[in-house]
C-alpha cells in the first residue's frame, strides 16, 4: 500500500459518496481520484483500468456542465434503451478481451468487461440515468475480486465500498426518478 493508494482511495471514496448525493461538486472529486488511479493502475499493468480513469475525467467534466448547478435529476430509461445497454455491454465486452490479452494485461476478461461496464456507466451517470447504478453494482463487485487477487488490498476495499454505495445509489436514484416522474 503506498501514499498514491491511500490519497486515491480517499479521493474516489468522496467522488462516489457524492455522486449517490447527486450535487455538482461530485464531479471534481471524481476526477482527482481518477487521475491518481490512472497512475496506479498503469504502474500496475491494469491497463485498461488505466486508461479509463482518463474517461473518468472526461466525464467528469462533462458531468459538472450536464448536471448544472442544481444536481442530479434522475430518470429511469425505458425496455428497448436497457435492451441496447445491456447487448453493448457483452458484445462490446466480448471484442475487447483480446485485446486485452495481446497487450498483456492483467486480468483480461475482468479488464474488458469493467472497462466497458464503467464507460456505459459513466455515460449513464452524466445523462443522470437511474440504470447507471445496477451496472456499477457488478463492475465493481468484479473489480473487487480483480484487485484483492492483484494485491492491491486497498484498492480492493474501495471496491467493496463502491458496490455497497452502488446499492445506496441504485435505491436512492429509484426512489428520486420515481417523485420526477410522478410530478
Amino acid at each position: 500500500m503506498s501514499i498514491l493508494e491511500i490519497i486515491a482511495f480517499l479521493t474516489s471514496l468522496i467522488g462516489v459518496v457524492l455522486g449517490v448525493l447527486g450535487p455538482r461538486i461530485t464531479w471534481p472529486w471524481w476526477s482527482i481520484g481518477s487521475l491518481l488511479y490512472a497512475v496506479l493502475f498503469f504502474q500496475s499493468a491494469y491497463y485498461a483500468s488505466a486508461s479509463l480513469q482518463f474517461i473518468f475525467i472526461a466525464g467528469g467534466v462533462w458531468g459538472w456542465f450536464g448536471w448544472g448547478p442544481s444536481g442530479v435529476k434522475p430518470k429511469k430509461s425505458n425496455g428497448k434503451e436497457r435492451l441496447i445497454i445491456i447487448a453493448t455491454l457483452i458484445v462490446a465486452s466480448i471484442l475487447l478481451w483480446p485485446v486485452l490479452i495481446n497487450i498483456g494485461a492483467t486480468s483480461s476478461a475482468i479488464e474488458a468487461f469493467g472497462f466497458v461496464g464503467s464507460v456505459i456507466a459513466q455515460l449513464l451517470m452524466v445523462w443522470q440515468r437511474f440504470e447507471a447504478w445496477p451496472i456499477w453494482l457488478v463492475v465493481d463487485a468484479a473489480y473487487t475480486y480483480q484487485y484483492f487477487n492483484g494485491e492491491l488490498y486497498l484498492t480492493a476495499i474501495l471496491y467493496l465500498i463502491f458496490t455497497l454505495i452502488a446499492i445506496w445509489g441504485l435505491i436512492r436514484w429509484g426512489n428520486e426518478a420515481e417523485k420526477l416522474t410522478n410530478k
